[in-house]
Parts: structure tokens; C-alpha cells; sequence
């Protein structure tokens, strides 16, 4: 069985579709407008057999230099069976090096680790590689449960925080406009420069806002008007995946970033997720504060790369290099944006 592959251009047959297979919110079609806004061009397709959908996949196309042409990047996709995945992925494969030239074909997967899609994804030629873009280390709750269970894989200290900031007058509630967005981004710029890690430019995070509309929501502490912490997550039919955080410095001493997490398991499980993706596990801060809300961590497949170009050996020796390179310049700017920032403050 060959499955034909077959261009969607119906946001919301796209979206159901997603829903259906019970795929992960990064690929939603609105988060494909955000990256082909910022870099990357964006191909959605169904993979059709015996007139059924069997999979379907968002790929992202980011041109290289020649003679590498281009990357072609499934952020947490494809969306298919076990049984199906083989034929998906040859065909997606033959799609990608046929349509974009690619001289890889990137998957990073929402299946776990110790599944059977590992084995399905390594006969269909799939190798792995550490030029990874999500982490595949995290942490993965399960909504099913009710709060007292939940709670009960917290550590002690951690749940007397999340009672503490949910019997105080603050509200913790959806972000409802662009207004609130404005002081969510704020609290992102002041988290970034004390915890010392690089972040997008602000039309980036506006756009995330309004493509994904009730995909993305933020959930906030507000004391009054006024925002002390926010999560904001990209939410599919199934998925609750974080994408950022923040807590501002007055925030951090009433410890509302406890209760802005707790707010958020709460909302995302109302909204009808079954699962709560923390989005990664580092040896840093704030995953030591991620690891607070669960006993156990989730490991999922990790990056694969099907190779399309004769030129991919040379693509995987220089990719791990230009990212040293990106991520110094990031840091860079970041050093002198935070110097630029105090001198406006004096």
C-alpha cells in the first residue's frame, strides 16, 4: 500500500483532522500561519488509502543554502497508526524530496518512547539524531484524574503553595485581549532576564495569540488588573502543551506562580484535554520547579531524520555547528538587549 498524499486547504477539515487522530495543538493550522509568518513555509497534507484518511501531517519547509536546498520539519507529527505508520512515512518521505527537495526529512513524533511506533519509524528508514528542536524529555499528566489524585504526586510543599495562592484574593483566569497580552508580555521579558534564557521578538508571540485564538490560551493571576504570572499553553482536542511562562518579581513572593499552574491543569481539563505536556525536562531551574507537579517523567521518541539528498551527510556534520552559532548570536543580543534596558532605566 502506497498512500496517496493529498494537499489540505481547509482550515477546518485540517483541524478536525488533527482532532481526530488526537494530534498534538503544534500542528494545528494556526500554529503553521505563525511559523510561515517568521521563516518557514508550511504544507499540510492527508494521506489517503482505499478512499480513507489514514494520516495526515503539517510540514514546515525551511530553505538552506545550496546544495542542501531545504529542511522539511514535522514538529510533533506525523498523526497515524501504529499499523499505518511505515506506508506514511515512505510516502511522506517521497513527498518531501519530490515536492521541496529536501535533504532530510525531520520528525519529532508525540508517541512515547517505549511504543511500538519506535520500531514502526526505524523500518521505514529513519535513523536518530541529537539535532533536536523539542525536547523529548518531560513531563505528561494525566487529566483523567480528579484533583485529589493529581495532588497526591505533588510534593507537600508544593501543594501548600497551590492552596495558599488559591485561598488569596487573587483571580485566575483565561488572558481575554490583546491589552492583557501586552502585560503577559512584559512579565516574559522580566522572567527571561532573571532567568537567563533567549526569547523571540514580541510580534511573534502576538501572532501566536491571534492565529491560534482559542488554541493558545493564557492563563493569568490577576491581582486586580494588574497581571503577577501567566502559562500560556497551545491546546488541541486531546493536548494541553506549555509553551511559555512567567512570574513577575511580586508575584514570586505570594508563590502565585503555583497557583497559576494549578489554574491552568484546572482550565485545560475543562477545555477536555486528557493529557497536560509541561513541554520538556532540562538540568535547570525551571524544570526543577516543572518536576514539583509530578513523581515521574515521560520520555517520548525523540528526533528522526529520513535522509532525501546525497548531501546529507554534510547536512548533519554543519547542522549541530549553525546551531552553536545561532544560539551565541542569541545570547549576544541578549547581553545587549538587558544593557540597553538598564541604561534606560537610570
Amino acid at each position: 500500500m502506497i498512500p496517496a498524499v493529498v494537499p489540505c486547504t481547509d482550515r477546518a477539515l485540517w483541524d478536525d483532522h488533527v482532532d481526530r487522530f488526537q494530534g498534538h495543538p503544534q500542528q494545528l493550522w494556526g500554529w503553521g500561519e505563525t511559523k510561515a509568518m517568521h521563516g518557514w513555509s508550511v504544507d499540510r497534507v492527508l494521506l489517503e488509502a482505499d478512499g480513507s484518511v489514514i494520516g495526515c501531517a503539517q510540514l514546515l519547509v525551511r530553505r538552506l543554502p545550496v546544495p542542501f536546498r531545504a529542511l522539511v520539519y514535522i514538529p510533533r507529527g506525523p498523526m497515524c497508526s501504529v499499523e499505518d505508520t511505515p506506508a506514511v512515512l515512505r510516502s511522506l518521505a517521497g513527498h518531501a524530496a519530490s515536492r521541496h527537495r529536501g535533504v532530510a526529512l525531520s520528525i519529532e513524533p508525540d508517541w512515547d518512547l517505549d511504543s511500538p511506533y519506535a520500531a514502526a519509524v526505524e523500518g521505514a528508514g529513519f535513523r536518530g539524531t541529537t539535532n533536536t528542536v523539542l525536547i523529548p524529555r518531560t513531563l505528561i499528566l494525566d487529566l483523567g484524574k480528579s484533583d485529589d489524585e493529581l495532588m497526591a504526586d505533588m510534593s507537600k510543599t508544593t501543594r501548600a503553595n497551590i492552596r495558599k495562592a488559591m485561598r488569596s484574593d487573587v483571580e485566575f483566569r483565561k488572558v481575554k485581549n490583546e491589552s492583557e497580552l501586552e502585560q503577559v508580555l512584559g512579565i516574559y521579558h522580566e522572567t527571561a532576564e532573571r532567568a537567563g534564557f533567549g526569547i523571540h521578538e514580541d510580534q511573534y508571540y502576538r501572532d501566536i495569540f491571534r492565529n491560534l485564538g482559542e488554541g493558545s490560551p493564557i492563563i493569568g493571576a490577576f491581582d486586580g488588573e494588574q497581571l503577577l504570572a501567566f502559562v500560556w499553553l497551545a491546546r488541541s482536542g486531546a493536548t494541553a502543551f506549555e509553551l511559555y511562562g512567567g512570574v513577575s518579581a511580586e508575584g514570586q513572593k505570594k508563590r502565585v506562580n503555583y497557583g497559576v499552574k494549578w489554574a491552568a491543569l484546572q482550565a485545560m481539563r475543562g477545555d477536555g484535554c486528557s493529557r497536560y505536556d509541561f513541554n520538556g525536562l532540562l538540568n535547570d531551574g525551571i524544570s526543577d520547579f516543572k518536576k514539583q507537579f509530578g513523581k515521574h517523567e515521560n520520555m517520548l521518541l525523540g528526533t528522526w531524520e529520513k535522509p532525501l539528498s546525497p548531501f546529507y551527510p554534510a547536512y548533519a556534520q554543519a547542522m549541530p555547528l549553525a546551531r552553536k552559532g545561532i544560539q551565541a548570536a542569541r545570547r549576544l543580543a541578549k547581553t545587549a538587549a538587558g544593557r540597553a534596558r538598564a541604561l534606560l532605566r537610570r
